[in-house]
């Protein structure tokens, strides 16, 4: 049986959606592009991946506040 991670298929579907012309987009469709961005966040938080992006993340913003101090 095939299974399908919902993740990797929100991926794939966010990166076709942002491969579209600026031009061609309608706020409906921008508003959709951001809501399945969210919901992938949400589906990535919690797994190592997106602990260790987080992770990354915090120390990046650690070391811009310790550089204009």
């Amino acid at each position: 049986m095939l299974t399908i991670n919902v993740a990797v298929l929100l991926t794939v579907i966010v990166i076709l959606r942002l491969r579209r012309r600026t031009e061609a987009r309608s706020r409906a469709d921008e508003k959709m592009t951001v809501l399945i961005v969210l919901v992938l966040g949400l589906l990535l938080a919690p797994t190592p991946f997106g602990q260790e992006v987080l992770d990354i993340l915090a120390e990046l913003v650690n070391g811009l506040s310790q550089s204009g101090q």
